[in-house]
Order: C-alpha cells, then sequence, then structure tokens
C-alpha cells in the first residue's frame, strides 16, 4: 500500500520524462556547487527512472530522460529511505553490475532521497562524476540541502493538486446533484453518472447493480453494453465479487490494486475485472439496501480521504436517484395502463383507411388527458351506411386526475352525439361544456369533435373545434390547408357565445389530420411554425402509408424528453370521386 501512495504521490506531483525548468535548475545547482558533470533529479516510477531535471546526460539518455530500472542507483534510495554515496560504484557489490556503469558513465554517485510531506521518497538529487571522487563533508552538506529544497517544491507541486482535486471534488458533487436529479429512467442515469467524471483520476469504468431480492442485477446503458457487462448481467450475493460483498455486508469495499483482486475474490470476478482492463474498485453500497456503485480503474489506484468521501456522496445522490426513477416509472406506468385502457381500436369503415399515435409524456409524471377517438353512428336517412364520428381532446393538466378526466369527457361526447338527433359536433361539445360547469371535472379542456359522412360518392367533414389546435387536409393534388375555424375552449362558464359547426368535402385520396399540441407545441418553437412545419411533412409523406405519415410527423420525438402527450389521429378517404 506504501508502494501505491509513493506512485499517487509522483502523479500528483506532475513530473515525468520531461524537462521542468524548476527541476532543471536544481540539477544545474548541483552541478555548479559540486563541480560534477552530471546532476540529475531522479524519480522513480513503476517501471523506469525518470529525470525532469538533468545536466551533462550523454545521449540518447538525455534526449529520452529516462532510464530502465536496470540503469538505476534512485531505486537503492529509494528502497532504503537514505542517502547513497558511492565513492566508486564498481567496487561496491550492491551496484558494480549495473547497466548504469557502462552506459551512463556513472562511476562516483552520491544521491540525496527527495520526500513528499508524508516522508515517502519519490527519487533522489544525485551528483555523478566519470571518474572515482571521495565526496567531502560540505559537498554532501550542499547536496543534503539542495535536495531538502527540491523536496519542498515537490511538496508544494503535490499540495497545488491536492487543492485543485478538492475543487474538482466540490465541482463534481455539484453536478452530480444537477445531473442525476434529471435522469429520467435507470438506462438515462448511468449515461449521466458515467459522464460526471474528469480529470486524470477518472474511473474508467462505473457500474450499478441493483438488488431485487434474488441477488443484483446490473444496469447498462443500451448505447454502450461492454462485454462483461453482457456475459455478467447478474450477480448472486454470495457471489465472489467486490460489488456482491459491499451488498452482502453493507459496508463499502476497496480493491486497490490488480494483486489485492487476485488474492481476496473469485476467479469469476478476475476473469470479469481482466476482460476490461481493470485493475482497482471501490463498490459503495446504496442506502435502504437498493444496490451497489462500483467505480473501477484501469490501474493501481491510492484512495485519499477526500476522494472517498466524495464518492460516497454521489452514491447517495444515486440511490436518491434511483428510488425517484423507480417511483415515477411506477407512476408513469399505472397512468399509461390507465390511459391505454381508455383509447379506441380504430373500427373499420369501408372507404376509409385510419390510423393513430399515442405517446405518452416521459418527464416525470407528466402523462396527461390527451385523447383520439373513432366511431360509428346510426345511419341518417335517406343513407344507409353509418357515420364515423371523430374527436381528438387534450384536458387541462398533466397527471393521472387529468386521465381520468379525459375518460369522463371522451364518454360524454360519444352520449352526447348519440343523444343529438343530427349528431352534430358542435351540439355535443355545448353539453359537454354545460357539464364542466356542474361537474368537478377540473379546469376545462380544447377539443376538436368531427362528423364523416359519405356523400354520394365523398365524403363530407363536419366538425367543431373548442379551441383547439386546427386540423390540418391534404386534398389529392397534394396541398394542405389548416381548418382554423374555432370556438372558445370547454371551460365550464357560460359565455353566451354558441358554437358553430363547419363543412368540407373529402374526395378521394384527401387526407384529414387531428392532433393534441404535444405533437406541435414546444418551448423553443413557435406553434404556428410548428403547424406549418407539420403541414410541409403532411404535403410531403401524405402520399405513403399512414404508419410512414405517422412516423415522419413524430420523428424525434421520441428521443427527447416530453413534457406533453401527443396523440394524433390521421384518416385517408379511399373510395368516392377525385
Amino acid at each position: 500500500m506504501g508502494e501505491l501512495r509513493r506512485l499517487e504521490a509522483l502523479r500528483l506531483a506532475g513530473l515525468s520524462a520531461v524537462a521542468d525548468p524548476g527541476m532543471d535548475r536544481f540539477a544545474r545547482l548541483v552541478a555548479r556547487l559540486l563541480h560534477v558533470p552530471v546532476s540529475m533529479v531522479s524519480l522513480l516510477e513503476a517501471d523506469r527512472q525518470v529525470f525532469p531535471g538533468m545536466v551533462g546526460l550523454a545521449e540518447p539518455w538525455a534526449a529520452r530522460r529516462e532510464t530502465p530500472l536496470s540503469h538505476s542507483f534512485c531505486q537503492h534510495v529509494v528502497v532504503d529511505g537514505e542517502p547513497l554515496i558511492l565513492s566508486d560504484t564498481r567496487t561496491h557489490p550492491r551496484t558494480c553490475a549495473s547497466l548504469a556503469i557502462p552506459d551512463l558513465r556513472v562511476i562516483a554517485y552520491a544521491g540525496m532521497p527527495l520526500t513528499d510531506a508524508d516522508g515517502l521518497v519519490l527519487g533522489s538529487l544525485c551528483a555523478i562524476d566519470h571518474v572515482p571522487r571521495d565526496w567531502t563533508a560540505d559537498e554532501m552538506q550542499d547536496l543534503e540541502d539542495l535536495a531538502a529544497a527540491c523536496s519542498v517544491e515537490l511538496r508544494l507541486r503535490i499540495a497545488t493538486q491536492l487543492m485543485r482535486q478538492d475543487r474538482d471534488h466540490a465541482g463534481l458533487l455539484l453536478r452530480a446533484s444537477v445531473e442525476l436529479g434529471h435522469s429520467r429512467d435507470l438506462a438515462d442515469l448511468i449515461r449521466r453518472l458515467r459522464s460526471l467524471f474528469q480529470g486524470p483520476a477518472e474511473p474508467s469504468f462505473v457500474g450499478l447493480l441493483l438488488a431485487d431480492g434474488q441477488g443484483l442485477w446490473r444496469v447498462v446503458d443500451p448505447d454502450n453494453v461492454r462485454p462483461a457487462e453482457a456475459a455478467i448481467e447478474r450477480l448472486d450475493l454470495e457471489a465472489g465479487f467486490p460489488s456482491a460483498r459491499a451488498m452482502r455486508e453493507q459496508r463499502t469495499v476497496f480493491v486497490p490494486d490488480h494483486e489485492a483482486l487476485v488474492a481476496d475474490y473469485s476467479t469469476e470476478a478476475v476473469a470479469g475485472y481482466d476482460s476490461l482492463g481493470l485493475r482497482s474498485a471501490l463498490c459503495v453500497p446504496l442506502l435502504g439496501g437498493r444496490g451497489v456503485l462500483a467505480w473501477c480503474w484501469s490501474r493501481p489506484h491510492v484512495l485519499a480521504l477526500t476522494e472517498e468521501a466524495v464518492l460516497t456522496a454521489v452514491a447517495g445522490f444515486v440511490g436518491q436517484a434511483v428510488e425517484r426513477t423507480r417511483f415515477v416509472a411506477n407512476r408513469l406506468s399505472s397512468a399509461e395502463q390507465l390511459q391505454a385502457a381508455m383509447l379506441t381500436d380504430l373500427p373499420t369503415v369501408p372507404g376509409l383507411e385510419m390510423a393513430a399515435l399515442y405517446l405518452p409524456a416521459t418527464d416525470q409524471d407528466m402523462v396527461g388527458g390527451d385523447w383520439y377517438d373513432a366511431y360509428q353512428l346510426p345511419p341518417l336517412p335517406p343513407s344507409t351506411q353509418p357515420a364515423l364520428m371523430l374527436s381528438v381532446g387534450d384536458i387541462i393538466g398533466h397527471d393521472i386526475q387529468a386521465a381520468a378526466v379525459m375518460g369522463q369527457v371522451r364518454s360524454m361526447l360519444r352520449q352526447a352525439s348519440l343523444d343529438h338527433a343530427t349528431h352534430s359536433p358542435a351540439a355535443a361539445l355545448d353539453a359537454v361544456d354545460r357539464a364542466f360547469d356542474v361537474l368537478p371535472l377540473g379546469p376545462g379542456a380544447t377539443a376538436v369533435h368531427a362528423r364523416l359522412d359519405p356523400d354520394g360518392g365523398r365524403w363530407r367533414l363536419t366538425w367543431s373545434n373548442a379551441g383547439h389546435p386546427p386540423p390540418l387536409l391534404r386534398t389529392p393534388d397534394g396541398r394542405v390547408s389548416a381548418l382554423g375555424e374555432h370556438d372558445l375552449l370547454l371551460l365550464g362558464a357560460s359565455s353566451g357565445l354558441a358554437r358553430h359547426d363547419h363543412t368540407h368535402d373529402l374526395p378521394r385520396d384527401s387526407v384529414l389530420l387531428l392532433y393534441t399540441d404535444g405533437l406541435v407545441e414546444r418551448r423553443d418553437n413557435d406553434i404556428d411554425e410548428s403547424i406549418r412545419e407539420k403541414a410541409s411533412i403532411l404535403a410531403t409523406h401524405g402520399d405513403k402509408s399512414l404508419s410512414l405519415l405517422l412516423d415522419a410527423l413524430s420523428h424525434g420525438l421520441r428521443d427527447v424528453p416530453q413534457r406533453d402527450d401527443v396523440a394524433v389521429l390521421a384518416v385517408r378517404v379511399t373510395q368516392g370521386e377525385r
């Protein structure tokens, strides 16, 4: 563990096999004071020594600023934690076989430890001569003083990086509280979670596993499923994985390196981590036994106290987000089932083709009262073919109550149409408006109510609009017009203003489009402009199948959060005069 902490301190110092002006300055001071041809600030990494500060080293080593450990005397300073002073390296049993002697001409060597604030030896400040040399006490005192000053510089750099990390951690907590609070579902939650982390300590992998009473199941980003996630979708609570242990024991589990993973966990766990190229992990149980959040790194990792505190706090945000998304999913499921149960199967009507689309809101529990309806009426003499009633509407409000009111209003519209001798759409809307005046149906609604009658080889449309977006009509020549005539919405307040029926003939290949405002209303776009855009789509795609038309009209709606329901009803005349 001490070696991991030492390597982490080196990482925080930000020095490697690249020239650093400050470190080069220390090397020049050593060469000047001790009158040596070569001096170096040498730092020991896991598999090499690097020289961010260096004077006098021959090529090719000067350009590389690194050597393998076979050429390192610095490693002895790090291991011993003490100065290494040699007048002739060729005669010392510990160094006589080093390749630094023939390749770098290191004959006389004096190295002083460079330490961090915790006393960990990161490397050495060394003086090198190409001939045997007896180092004087004054020279060693000067070298020791310079090493102490160089150590102070290293500690300042490490402290600065730690302060930067603290600021980064504060920013991470702020981003986590905002981002995770906006997650729409579990897949979106893991997607947002994996995008939170930035910087050198960024985890290579973030995993979320949720409990279901039988064990843990993995939440995956469907757009970025890694092979190990697909291969290990579930874990038994007794499985030999760090995440399963964290869940079983309800405590944070930290695996610092691959050796700890091999020593403490199953071969299946090791294989799973190896397949993802992971070497260390932190697994934090979510509150209430909901599951486990795992951060994993592709290299050995040193877990600082502040980092552990921050990641544990993020796990708390994740636990809250999981609970909220599950609650919302249950609410949405209940409301959607209620609403779907009240939506109509479209009737089969000779001479007409029909298709409908319903998309529930995806933002929180904003499912609401949008509906479409289509049903046949008894034929009106002298016709022997039944008429078809059509309606779309929107109850003001977005919750389960709105969905319930929608069912009542839709039923009242049906009954009012059947009760009226001429089946007038305006009369039916007027009857529902009076019901709003006396029944607790909420703040109101908008609707288009219409009737299609066969009329000597064509169909006649009669409609009334209660404050709803205008129906769109595509004629056989491809032109689209908005049927803009409308009256007040359904408010239940007697205004004394009459409702009106309007008529229009529909020849064969005409397409009538009824829709709710969820199709056209956007915060960042004018609703009239959106209606014109949908009219253009209807003009372009209106001669295609109605299913393709609905796909074109709703393109992109499923990919972004919707604050409102979308209901669309399309009708094409397939028989009659052109």
